[in-house]
């Protein structure tokens, strides 16, 4: 009886504790604190907002080819990824401020936010393309440029790179708020504010809409998944990362659900979204696995009658699977990468950012050729 009274009393602490995260949108840190108290230990007092668990080949882009062209191509590809090496020793992360990665701001009639844009030093003699980057919860963009060493490629590929930052000011955790139907839409909240920089930085730069993208972890994959859903004119394609579904949650209790894969609202094809490429692990304990299915799921119902091709492999001794969907001639309209074993973290990201896994497949580097193929 004293053991059942003291297992009681840890669940009880573990449902206020989740509540009282739950309040402050902290989804994941609510989802921990049930996990121990199931688990017979002890609750811990509420984390510091940044100790959260975040919610948060050559490099040339590849010539216009269909999924027949692909196919030809499956041997040399898996023989590239077989032999990729192992993860590499660390470097130091881009500096906190220096004169290509600068702090700047952006307003307009829906909000305000700071950003940093990252500028390679030879981006005017080559055909501009534009990045924006959505961190995960918890994190900012310079952790963020670390952890997914996208300056590096902007500088192999001569891409422009914008990462918005999501002040504790506009939630609790540092994430944007994909579960609030006001940042859902067209028109309105973060989606706005977001399409309106990628917009300017367009125009300020003259880059064609063809080659403005957006990119995004966890909570950011979330919003990604939003703009390339309501924003389809701005962005071309969108990257989504250990992501969920647009319209998968109304509110903090539903976020919660569907992070847990059961998200209570169907889901729902929008024929006009981007193009995207999806990456999402099987051992991934804070956005279940289920979300990047129902992603793929439903980029490929947008699609309509198009042919598929699914390919097995191993990198850096973990297993693979990319499944493309596209017409016969052109590029790929959708990608899906889940990697067996990877949890909620940015594949093949440095780990001198927070949530990375260096083991690979490398997600920033599929994502640029995936973004560049016309």
């Amino acid at each position: 009886m004293k053991r059942l009274t003291h297992m009681t009393m840890h669940l009880r602490s573990a449902v206020g504790e989740a509540m009282t995260r739950l309040r402050s949108a902290d989804v994941a840190g609510a989802t921990a604190a049930l996990q121990r108290a199931l688990s017979g230990r002890p609750a811990q007092s509420p984390q510091r907002p940044d100790d959260s668990e975040g919610g948060g080949g050559e490099a040339t882009a590849h010539a216009r080819r269909g999924l027949g062209d692909i196919l030809q191509s499956l041997r040399s590809e898996r023989a590239r990824f077989a032999d990729q090496p192992g993860p590499a020793r660390r470097q130091p992360g881009p500096a906190e401020e220096d004169e290509r990665f600068r702090s700047r701001s952006f307003r307009n009639a829906a909000g305000a936010l700071a950003y940093k844009l990252y500028v390679p030093a030879d981006h005017a003699g080559r055909e501009p393309a534009l990045v924006v980057m959505l961190h995960g919860c918890t994190q900012d963009p310079d952790d963020f440029a670390r952890g997914t060493r996208m300056n590096r490629l902007a500088d192999e590929f001569g891409i422009i790179v914008a990462y918005p930052h999501q002040p504790r000011s506009a939630n609790a955790q540092g994430c944007w708020n994909w579960f609030d139907p006001r940042h859902q839409q067209r028109g309105t909240g973060e989606p706005a504010v977001l399409a309106g920089l990628a917009q300017e930085l367009a125009a300020e730069f003259g880059i064609d809409h063809a080659r403005v993208f957006v990119a995004g972890l966890s909570a950011g994959g979330a919003m990604a998944d939003v703009l390339s859903s309501t924003y389809p004119d701005i962005f071309a394609a969108a990257g989504i990362h250990s992501g969920l579904p647009h319209g998968a949650a109304s509110d903090v209790m539903s976020a919660f659900a569907a992070m847990k894969g059961n998200a209570k609202t169907p889901s729902r094809a929008r024929a006009n979204a981007s193009r995207q490429i999806i990456f999402h692990g099987t051992a991934d304990a804070t956005v279940h696995p289920s979300n990047g299915e129902t992603l793929f799921a439903r980029a490929r119902a947008r699609g309509g009658e198009m042919a598929e091709l699914m390919t097995d492999t191993v990198v850096n001794g973990r297993h693979v699977t990319r499944t493309l969907v596209g017409p016969a001639h052109g590029p790929a309209t959708t990608e899906y990468w889940l990697v067996q074993g990877a949890g909620h973290a940015w594949s093949g990201g440095d780990g001198t950012g927070s949530f990375t896994d260096a083991s690979g497949p490398e997600a920033s580097r599929e994502m640029i050729r995936f973004f560049l193929e016309t």
